[in-house]
């Protein structure tokens, strides 16, 4: 590239960035294309970000330099590529700033998160919640793959989405637990609506809502304050012992094959996540289970 191509697209660049000296500013000015280019700053400027279509507003400053080449062959090449980095530039800007934001938590993993309008989220063990910065304030919604317990902030309405049902914040706190053919809701404190199948249900605090396979099961009123796992352990009322090792080896990344057991058989009881040894004990003793460990493997088999 000559000199006089480097001092041109130095011009250029510097008054993108509104860089330019007296002197710059004047050997600007005497580009033969500084009427060009003025205008296709102007015409870039103009747009708003929330409408902005990167493709259409690269092919138009693409469609305008191509009606120039016949007439102003010399400054296509540098013009292109100041154009092209404007529209890279404002389009990632929208990208970024459009984006969702995913929150994850790995096996044996918990985490605490703030939405943008301080409401808090609580998320267990291999869960992910995903909600979007930018509509935050005309639209509070997240997507929820997992275990999360909420404390909502007042406002507009707040809703949770999983791919069993949607539960609508008309309160503050609530658990909402959505696993493989199982979707649970405990409303703690407010009131919280789930919609099934199309049909609303009302929670009042203590009140819960439970799918198990495709079946509604009944609960006893909850009287805790907070679901258990936030306190590190998992408490399990009358649910199938599947759901108690699917949860195991969510908070202890393990693998757990059963022998001779029936997985359907319903478990009472609680095990904490600070201890496995102590925790096997509390989910096999009561049934009269043994267990074996083998690195990250356990088999649990019937007496």
């Amino acid at each position: 590239m000559n000199k006089q191509m480097m001092n041109r697209e130095e011009l250029i660049s510097k008054w993108l960035d509104n860089n330019l000296n007296d002197q710059e500013l004047k050997a600007f000015k005497n580009l033969e294309d500084y009427d060009d280019l003025v205008k296709l700053d102007t015409s870039l400027q103009a747009f708003k970000v929330d409408n902005y279509d990167t493709s259409k507003e690269l092919e138009n400053v693409l469609s305008f330099i191509k009606s120039k080449k016949q007439t102003k062959t010399h400054w296509f090449k540098p013009l292109m590529r100041v154009a092209a980095i404007l529209a890279i530039c404002f389009g990632l800007y929208y990208y970024t700033t459009t984006l969702d934001t995913t929150i994850s938590t790995e096996y044996a993993q918990k985490t605490t998160i703030e939405l943008p309008d301080a409401s808090s989220v609580s998320l267990n063990a291999k869960s992910i919640l995903v909600y979007n910065k930018k509509d935050w304030k005309h639209d509070r919604e997240v997507e929820l793959q997992g275990e999360a317990f909420f404390n909502v902030a007042k406002g507009s309405s707040f809703k949770v989405n999983t791919t069993s049902g949607t539960v609508t914040v008309y309160g503050t706190q609530f658990n909402v637990k959505h696993r493989d053919n199982y979707f649970e809701v405990i409303c703690y404190e407010g009131l919280v609506g789930v919609t099934y199948n199309s049909q609303e249900t009302k929670l009042k605090p203590g009140d819960s809502f439970l799918i198990i396979d495709g079946k509604t099961i009944a609960k006893e009123k909850e009287h805790l304050t907070m679901p258990s796992w936030l306190n590190n352990a998992s408490t399990f009322k009358s649910l199938p012992y599947k759901v108690v090792i699917a949860e195991f080896e969510r908070q202890y990344n393990v693998d757990i094959t059963l022998l001779g057991i029936d997985s359907t058989q319903l478990f009472t009881g609680s095990f904490t996540h600070d201890d496995i040894d102590v925790a096997l004990k509390s989910i096999t003793l009561p049934l009269h289970v043994t267990y074996s460990k083998t690195n990250n493997t356990i088999t649990l088999k019937r007496e």
